[in-house]
């Protein structure tokens, strides 16, 4: 059975998940739970502290909760580096407890000092795990599984935020017993997550003679140098902080959206959050399927495009509101408020697409002893990014934009943004054109892909029947492929760029071009060194009749020289579309249809001291069958 048959869901049924997942959402939600269930009695209770009035203390609250993700991140990654991960999860749970039994203290005797302080440490629990969270997945995780992880976990801590949010509000104003509810409430929840935390598999330390340094600025500093030594990995942070940036501009500014500019009492509100949290859940678990079980970077310019698009009609969605008061059900009965329910559910959608994906690929592009401190480094820019946003909102709002005028502009602001992180790193708009090319046409059936190893050299050999055989290896293969390819076909528009951001190498007959043909193999032969995957179609050229052509001397060649294993592969059903040589020269011809089925198998590996032409000729033959 191919891995892509096996769903995300399954990982809810393994010990290496479920506790995790279960640790990390009640962690979420009791982060929220307690801080909307003080808000409430800060704003109706008249909670106060030091005389401050209730929108000074709300702010502070914010400021107070995200201080500890300045302070702590980089400590928090070195922790989650030198010591096992389970064991440092249950002790962040033990801690949760502990600030839960002084906050449950601050609600009974309602002392706002205590709950700030409270405030303050679960600032600091979530500073502590959001690093091990993360880090954890890679170790507990199989490849293939690492986005349908990672889904699961975005996706399940925004509906937890949600949840805890709503549950908040609601347990704390009950009466007469709100206050004491929402101090069983918070201290359940906490030892709920830590009894989940202990079913969590060991997790051994990657690095664990690390020297833990405590000195705080020194280390922020020191470990977002690191992370930058990583082009990629850095990038791919500075790409979540501009989601974050992006994101806490619509949380701050959706209660006034929802009161001032669609008229809605706090239900209205509700139902808003409700709709742009549990987008970003749907989105955050369809990646996995969207990807095919595997890192997928075409996903993150895709998830731009959605949140500029939606983002901008949303402004044109705001204008022109009917006058309310409207309560949630006669908000969703008047059909004028569909269209900005439908874009704040979709920026939720495309936030998920944008998310996931890079963090999964910090996870497999950062080095395995450094994967914690990555995320410690990139809650660091998060938060500093939410500040600017916050400060941004205020400056804009106070010279006189509106707040529909705020939101298109961070939207268009967007498209900036990811032009210049796409221009940093081609390889994510090549890897978009790659996914959006290859599932606009076909719909690939594939099977044994996990026999192409996730780590050192490998060549692959496959029949070639079209001018999209590169692209839709390169979309159903997990790693990079480096491609030995003819090079009129690396010369094709468009297609040029995506070959040569992949690093694709193109050749010429030596009777054509020997200069080329040369340098092609010593290409070839430094990927091998560097323990890349290279791809030949030793056929020499497309087949002209459907046929596998007889084998060409150039793997013999490769082999000889960087001997390392080979897999064969088939593609199948690409015969006769517009991209092959069927009835005519290819695309030059009507298409025939789209969302054409077809198949990719891929062999066992095998050893160079067996490798000859006939070898792989027959292998690839017989994996292709009769279907063409």
């Amino acid at each position: 059975m191919s891995q892509q048959q096996h769903s995300q869901f399954a990982l809810f049924g393994s010990r290496r998940f479920l506790p995790l997942f279960i640790t990390q959402f009640f962690g979420a939600f009791n982060d929220n739970l307690f801080k909307n269930a003080m808000l409430v009695m800060v704003v109706f209770h008249g909670l106060s502290l030091s005389g401050l009035d209730a929108k000074t203390l709300v702010s502070a609250a914010a400021g107070v909760f995200i201080l500890p993700f300045f302070l702590f991140s980089a400590i928090s990654g070195q922790l989650a580096e030198k010591f096992d991960k389970a064991m440092l999860a249950q002790r962040v749970k033990q801690l949760e407890i502990l600030i839960m039994l002084a906050a449950g203290y601050g609600f009974w005797a309602h002392n706002a000092g205590i709950l700030m302080a409270c405030l303050f440490m679960m600032g600091v629990h979530s500073t502590l795990f959001g690093p091990l969270k993360y880090s954890v997945l890679p170790q507990y995780l199989q490849p293939h599984e690492l986005m349908g992880g990672n889904g699961l976990i975005e996706g399940g801590t925004f509906v937890a935020i949600l949840l805890g949010q709503i549950a908040g509000t609601l347990i704390v104003q009950h009466q007469p017993h709100g206050e004491t509810l929402i101090i069983y409430a918070c201290l359940g929840v906490a030892i709920l997550g830590w009894l989940s935390s202990r079913r969590m598999p060991a997790a051994p330390a990657p690095a664990p003679d690390l020297k833990i340094s405590w000195n705080v600025l020194g280390q922020t500093f020191k470990i977002i140098g690191q992370a930058r030594g990583n082009k990629t990995v850095f990038n791919s942070l500075l790409g979540l902080s501009w989601f974050w940036f992006l994101g806490s501009i619509y949380l701050i500014y959706l209660p006034v959206m929802a009161s001032e500019i669609l008229h809605g009492d706090p239900t209205v509100y509700t139902l808003l959050i409700t709709l742009f949290s549990v987008g970003i859940g749907v989105g955050s678990v369809l990646c996995e399927k969207l990807s095919g079980h595997r890192v997928e970077l075409g996903l993150v310019p895709f998830g731009s495009i959605g949140l500029s698009l939606f983002g901008i009609d949303l402004y044109f969605a705001l204008q022109n509101m009917p006058v309310g008061p409207f309560d949630v059900s006669t908000f969703i009965s008047n059909h004028s408020h569909w269209r900005v329910m439908l874009d704040l559910a979709l920026l939720g959608v495309f936030g998920g697409f944008y998310t996931v994906p890079l963090y999964a690929l910090i996870q497999t592009r950062a080095d395995k002893t450094f994967v914690s401190r990555a995320i410690a480094a990139n809650n660091i820019l998060n938060s500093l990014f939410m500040v600017v946003a916050s400060v941004m909102g205020i400056l804009l709002i106070k010279f006189g934009m509106s707040v529909p005028g705020l939101l298109l502009t961070v939207a268009l602001l967007n498209v900036v943004v990811a032009l210049y992180i796409y221009s940093l790193i081609p390889e994510f708009l090549m890897r978009f054109l790659v996914w959006i090319m290859t599932h606009l046409l076909y719909r690939v059936r594939s099977q044994g892909v996990q026999n192409i190893p996730d780590e050192g050299p490998v060549v692959l050999v496959c029949n070639h029947v079209s001018f999209m055989d590169a692209l839709i290896l390169a979309g159903a293969v997990r790693r990079p492929v480096r491609f030995i390819m003819d090079h009129r076909i690396f010369k094709i528009p468009l297609l040029n760029f995506i070959f040569k951001t992949a690093g694709a190498i193109p050749i010429a007959p030596a009777k054509e071009d020997p200069t080329l043909k040369t340098k092609a193999f010593d290409r070839a032969a430094q990927y091998l060194a560097e323990g890349e995957v290279l791809c030949i179609f030793p056929e020499g050229g497309i087949t002209r009749d459907g046929e596998i052509q007889t084998f060409r001397p150039g793997i013999d060649e490769i082999i000889r020289r960087t001997p390392v294993p080979v897999i064969p592969m088939a593609l199948q059903g690409l015969w006769g579309s517009f991209f092959s040589r069927k009835d005519g020269a290819a695309m030059m011809k009507m298409p025939r249809r789209a969302f054409s089925k077809i198949g990719f198998i891929v062999g066992t590996p095998i050893a160079p001291e067996e490798v000859t032409r006939k070898r792989l000729e027959d292998e690839v033959r017989k994996l292709r069958g009769e279907w063409q």
